[in-house]
């Protein structure tokens, strides 16, 4: 996927591709290609095939529930198998991460050989969000409003000369954030988008030691999953890219979290 950050959004690429294979296995093909996933829309995915091939509505069903179920980010989906000529649709289902919801169609007919593409749209992570919250039934539109609002507020207590640029000096090296890049002299870091959400918290309390379940919460609540191994990754990530700066850098404070030391 060009230009994705999250190292779980390109691991869902993978279980896609996965997908393809068992169903082309379940057809008792074992030798032709499943093409490049593509991502043809906002959340929705392709899977291509180089050869026709059949498949049992079933045993479809079965292998997306099962491998998508590896995936922290998926919640509801749909599936529509499309015939390649003219994109009819040849057979669709949707699932539910609340399970009473799925809607599963015409069970046990075996489709015919034919060309193929399956396109799964994923329901985007905030929906899932709001609608786990409206399940919790313990908390009034207007005391998750005042949640979204407060947490806004805090995010927005940037030191003056930062607020309005929102460039961050850290030692000697320049945090642009919308940019998503460091500038060190004539040296330019780019830096991912999730990189940078990591280390904007950082910029915003530096010096002060900043709680795992923070840095959590803070940079991976909103897309509706909090990915806990994730984090470690893209510190050390972040260590490497601000090696330029030795008076700079990001320590580990036991038992406690981490730490953005910097001596200016």
């Amino acid at each position: 996927m060009i230009g994705s950050d999250d190292f779980d959004i390109a691991r869902r690429e993978v279980l896609l591709r996965k997908i393809g294979h068992e169903l082309l296995l379940q057809s008792g093909d074992s030798t032709s290609r499943v093409l490049p996933v593509k991502l043809i829309g906002e959340n929705e995915y392709r899977i291509s095939f180089e050869n026709a091939f059949h498949f049992r509505p079933d045993s479809l069903v079965s292998i997306t529930q099962r491998l998508l179920a590896k995936d922290p980010l998926t919640g509801d989906y749909v599936v529509n198998v499309l015939n390649c000529g003219n994109a009819t649709v040849a057979y669709e289902f949707a699932i539910s991460a609340s399970k009473k919801d799925d809607i599963l169609t015409c069970g046990g007919r075996r489709q015919p050989t034919a060309c193929y593409m399956v396109d799964i749209k994923f329901k985007p992570a905030d929906f899932n969000v709001i609608k786990k919250v409206s399940l919790l039934g313990s908390l009034s539109v207007l005391a998750f409003v005042g949640f979204i609002f407060l947490r806004s507020v805090r995010s927005r207590k940037v030191p003056p000369d930062s607020q309005q640029t929102g460039v961050y000096a850290l030692g000697a090296i320049s945090f642009d954030v919308e940019g998503r890049k460091l500038m060190i002299n004539e040296l330019t870091i780019d830096l991912t988008a999730t990189e940078t959400r990591v280390l904007h918290v950082f910029a915003l309390s530096p010096n002060e030691t900043i709680a795992r379940s923070r840095l959590q919460k803070e940079i991976w609540e909103d897309e509706g999953v909090i990915v806990g191994r994730s984090l470690d990754m893209f510190i050390s990530k972040l260590r490497k890219k601000l090696e330029p700066e030795p008076g700079i850098k990001i320590v580990v404070v036991r038992g406690k979290g981490y730490k953005l030391e910097t001596s200016a």
